[in-house]
């Protein structure tokens, strides 16, 4: 049974990896897919109208209805127009998936406004650009389905990709809003987290590694390559789950975080406080000195402690202590 039979989803960034998988599976499941991407390289340079009309072919040659659209994301204009889009060619719009997304890696400190500017319009306020002109007929309609794309990687926080991981961070906070904002009428925003070889993760490593060392950081083991991607890494694996949330039967589910890799769906823990120290009146730093070390923080771990020889004075006050 299709059972998104009559429906119409908009998917960007569905040219290749996993925004293709997840166009076609929509396609199989019945749903009128308007195909966006603006056809760019990883970096977001060179956009080509090739990838969005390749998946339409695809999804047109075994018996789906699809359209391209080739609008970038990153403009109010552009979001506009690619829901003007599924309303032209289908006359509705029941799904709204943002996958879209580039990379500009660099170390922070090298980090240039530029860079920093075009991943945060790409991803985070790509999705607002979208999502905004979306939930203005979703609400009118009282029916809706809206799947930002987060990050394993920008949640958990990668050398070398602070803007990417503020954008990622900040998706999944503008999906628990939205959802607080849409649920009322009968819409819900949820976000996947995925772990998968695309064309994307395939330049963090060498990207991550070089950073790193210039910086004089050591490398952790390195992801491997999409060239030779392992069991179940595949962008396709992520598109089951991301379809589902489309579906009426996840009409409950709503503002929620899930990591999407290969075989495993996790549901991401709220951000709630973990541990607390008490006290009837202000602490003074001595006692936070003593105590947060000791008590809030213990068991937990510096993801990137400074090297033993680097002469710190708080090292030194440990010891003396």
């Amino acid at each position: 049974m299709a059972r998104l039979e009559g429906r119409t989803a908009i998917v960007t960034g569905a040219g290749r990896g996993i925004g293709r998988g997840v166009a076609m599976l929509l396609a199989q499941e019945g749903a009128h897919v308007v195909v966006n991407d603006f056809g760019v390289n990883v970096d977001g340079s060179a956009p080509s109208s090739g990838p969005a009309a390749e998946v339409v072919d695809e999804i047109k040659a075994a018996g789906g209805r699809a359209v391209a659209n080739f609008d970038t994301v990153a403009t109010v204009e552009g979001g506009e127009a690619l829901v003007k889009s599924a309303l032209d060619n289908f006359g509705r719009l029941d799904i709204l998936i943002n996958v879209a997304g580039i990379l500009r890696d660099r170390m922070i400190f090298n980090m240039s406004e530029q860079e920093w500017d075009d991943v945060i319009a790409v991803h985070l306020k790509g999705h607002f650009c979208t999502t905004k002109p979306a939930s203005i007929l979703m609400r009118q309609q009282r029916s809706g389905r809206i799947i930002n794309f987060s990050s394993i990687s920008g949640l958990g926080g990668l050398p070398g990709q602070a803007n990417y991981g503020a954008a990622k961070a900040g998706i999944a906070g503008f999906t628990r809003v939205v959802a607080r904002d849409l649920g009322r009428y009968g819409v819900t925003c949820n976000a996947i987290a995925p772990g998968a070889a695309t064309r994307m993760t395939a330049t963090v490593p060498q990207n991550t590694g070089q950073l790193r060392a210039r910086a004089g950081v050591s490398s952790p083991v390195q992801a491997p390559r999409a060239s030779s991607v392992p069991p179940m890494r595949e962008p396709e694996y992520v598109a089951p789950m991301t379809v589902f949330l489309a579906c009426d039967e996840a009409w409950n589910i709503n503002g929620k975080v899930f990591y999407v890799a290969g075989g495993r769906i996790s549901l991401a823990h709220e951000e709630t406080p973990m541990r607390q120290l008490i006290k009837n009146g202000m602490w003074t730093v001595d006692e936070l000195r003593e105590l947060v070390p000791s008590q809030l923080l213990y068991g937990t771990q510096n993801p990137a402690p400074p090297p033993p020889d680097l002469d710190l004075p708080g090292r030194r006050v440990a010891v003396a202590d």
